[in-house]
């Protein structure tokens, strides 16, 4: 209650503050348009300007993100988004079985269900199990990928953004059109269409083409239309050790991937401001290869299968009416279904399971800033999500979730200080068609407070720290999974603290050009902390409530670019070590020890240049020790792994036409490794690429 009194009274209780001289860059663009003006007019007479005044809120990012973008995005040895996201520091992909399987993420140890994924500004949504596969998102068509670690810095965003523990944003393409001139005619000033065509082939049967094409109507509409095809056999060799046995080699089966994605998305342009609409379809089949423990040649199979059909429809519009307000307001309906079968007479090893899912997803936002000054500036937003489950599982309880979303959040500036602060009102309100399991109704406020400090002038060097409080209501099937769901389970709740500094520096006039450090500690409370454990299949899962988690970790990243010559050199680097603990029960022999999964260290590097129109790009990926179960025992000890890629691209110019070869190497030296305990991954493995644009 302290904590909530303290927030609200900095976000209302300031009535008076110290006066503000205009900045120097505001002075220079006021003589700018002064000596713009009287060049104009004879120079001897007087003449008077009206004063104009400049509001605005400085943009620096008091909690800095993590990106991808571009051509450093573009160069990584990775199939989707997850294989991306593994260079982020402070994050684990948790990866069921190389290309097909399940790939989920896991930020600060904090869980899956605590992530929240945005694609292009509006959250994904998976009511049912909370989890967002990342695996089915192509890098094909990826402008960037960014992930914060409390939440954004900008206030002014949806009720939805503040959320969560941690985001991830993905950012599609947005249409970039050439100018060939500046000819007054609009249809010969600008190429007004692109194309893209891309092919990827290589291991596992691999074939992924692509196409884009992008149009410009005129100067204030365009469109982009993308779809992508992947197919994969997913077979691929891989060793391990049989129990008082010898070392063997085996064909990974039924992994096999058919996925298709198409994308239309149209941008538009108002004044002082601009708006966009996208229509999304997935569809895909593939099968779920399993646990190795159970291949014995000849003897057991899998043959899990799993259809997905995903429809979203979803736009934005974004208007600054004055300098004291502007709005954000936001749609999205979506549909998800889900086919999942497993037969006994493939599969002797499962259990009969034939069933079918159906979410229905309506979601409306409106965010509103309000500029107050050059110093202060209020953001009020609220967000209604309507959610509903179908399933044709017995004695189903068809559930339905109505979430209401307020978010209060203000924004201020005090010489070198920078302050954030937010307060989030949670509402949600079940029903089914048994009224004797429905889950209770929530009613939860949860306070952020964000403070950056920049102590000298002439120095890019920031100080931060950042205190959240978030609230994850348990998923649908959570609650009401037939036989398994239990509607008065408790929610989790999450305290996050974190302090950190920031160096930047711009160097002329050496190898070195710029230089980036990043560093954080970090301290996480977790209650009624659940972690998913799969089971003999992968659509099943096994809930272990470990109650009260303490999460202690530091963060390492630096980024450096390098020129020698005629090459071009990046450089990134990431590490993180990571305490999470569980601290449930003290009489538990398992009290103290590390969460499955989490290692104690971790860490990447990518290494990427240019020369020429040649390119190359390294990277490294190292996960440390880690326990496979609670129980921090010897037979629950996951060795370190590591994985090397390379890659090597060469650019050829023909008119008008631009065509790339890309050749990569993945898992250079051919590791066996595991992600998840008996689900192994892919040796060495090529793939070849070649696009062309024009």
């Amino acid at each position: 209650m302290n904590k909530l009194v303290l927030l609200l009274a900095l976000l209302f209780t300031i009535e008076t503050a110290p006066s503000f001289s205009q900045t120097r860059s505001k002075s220079n663009l006021r003589n700018s348009k002064l000596n713009h003006y009287t060049k104009k007019r004879s120079l001897d007479s007087m003449h008077y300007l009206k004063e104009v005044k400049i509001f605005g809120i400085s943009k620096v990012k008091i909690i800095p993100a993590q990106t991808l973008k571009g051509i450093e995005l573009k160069k990584l040895n990775s199939h989707s988004v997850a294989d991306a996201l593994r260079y982020f520091a402070g994050l684990q992909i948790k990866d069921y079985g190389g290309i097909g399987g399940l790939k989920t993420v896991n930020i600060r140890s904090m869980g899956s269900q605590h992530v929240g994924v945005f694609y292009d500004g509006i959250q994904l949504g998976n009511a049912q199990n909370g989890v967002i596969d990342l695996g089915r998102f192509s890098l094909d068509n990826m402008e960037s990928i960014s992930l914060y670690n409390g939440q954004k810095s900008n206030i002014f965003q949806p009720a939805k953004d503040f959320s969560s523990a941690s985001a991830i944003y993905m950012r599609t393409r947005t249409p970039k059109f050439k100018k060939l001139s500046n000819n007054s005619n609009f249809n010969k000033t600008y190429n007004n269409n692109n194309f893209k065509a891309t092919f990827k082939t290589g291991s596992f049967d691999l074939a992924n083409p692509s196409i884009l094409w992008e149009h410009r109507f005129n100067n204030k509409l365009s469109l982009s239309v993308s779809s992508e095809y992947m197919y994969t056999s997913g077979k691929y060799k891989y060793s391990y050790s049989k129990k008082n046995g010898y070392d063997t080699t085996e064909i990974r089966k039924n992994g096999d991937v058919y996925a298709l994605r198409t994308e239309l998305a149209v941008f538009g342009k108002v004044v002082n401001g601009e708006w966009r609409a996208k229509a999304y379809y997935y569809d895909s089949e593939r099968g779920y290869p399993g646990a190795s423990v159970r291949e014995e040649p000849g003897k057991y199979t899998h043959q899990d299968r799993q259809w997905d059909t995903n429809f979203f429809l979803q736009s934005s519009y974004k208007k600054r009416y004055s300098d004291l307000y502007k709005t954000l307001l936001s749609f999205k309906y979506s549909f998800n279904y889900l086919h999942y079968l497993s037969d006994p007479r493939l599969d002797v090893t499962t259990m009969y399971i034939n069933n079918h899912y159906y979410q229905n997803e309506i979601y409306i936002s409106s965010a509103n800033e309000f500029t107050i000054n050059n110093w202060w500036a209020l953001n009020v937003a609220v967000d209604y999500q309507f959610n509903t489950l179908n399933a044709d599982l017995v004695d189903f309880v068809y559930p339905k979730r109505n979430t209401l979303l307020i978010a209060l959040a203000s924004s201020w500036r005090l010489s070198k200080l920078k302050f954030q602060a937010s307060l989030l009102y949670t509402f949600v309100k079940e029903n089914t068609n048994n009224k004797t399991i429905t889950a209770p109704t929530k009613n939860e406020y949860t306070p952020t407070l964000v403070a950056s400090y920049k102590p000298f002038e002439d120095m890019d060097l920031n100080l931060r720290a950042f205190y959240k409080k978030i609230f994850r209501m348990p998923t649908l099937n959570d609650l009401y999974y037939t036989f398994i769901g239990n509607s008065q389970l408790k929610p989790e709740f999450t305290e996050q603290y974190d302090v950190g500094c920031g160096y930047s520096k711009n160097i002329k006039y050496k190898i070195l050009k710029k230089i980036d450090i990043q560093f954080d500690a970090y301290l996480n409370y977790v209650d009624n902390k659940i972690v998913a454990m799969p089971t003999s299949n992968q659509f099943r899962w096994t809930m272990v409530n470990l109650g009260h988690v303490i999460i202690k970790g530091l963060e390492f990243k630096l980024k450096a670019n390098f020129n020698i010559k005629d090459i071009n050199i990046n450089l990134g680097m990431n590490y993180t070590y990571q305490q999470a603990r569980d601290k449930t029960d003290k009489e538990s022999n398992y009290y103290g020890g590390q969460i499955p999964y989490i290692p104690w260290n971790s860490g990447s590097i990518i290494l990427n240049g240019e020369y020429k129109g040649w390119g190359f790009n390294y990277s490294f990926i190292y996960t440390g020790e880690r326990y496979e179960s609670q129980a921090n025992i010897p037979e629950n000890y996951a060795l370190p792994w590591y994985t090397s890629d390379f890659s090597i691209s060469k650019g050829l110019f023909f008119k008008n036409y631009n065509v790339n070869l890309t050749v990569e190497v993945n898992n250079i030296f051919n590791q066996q490794y595991e992600v998840v305990q008996c689900y192994p991954m892919p040796g060495t493995n090529l793939k070849f690429i070649m696009s062309l644009n024009f």
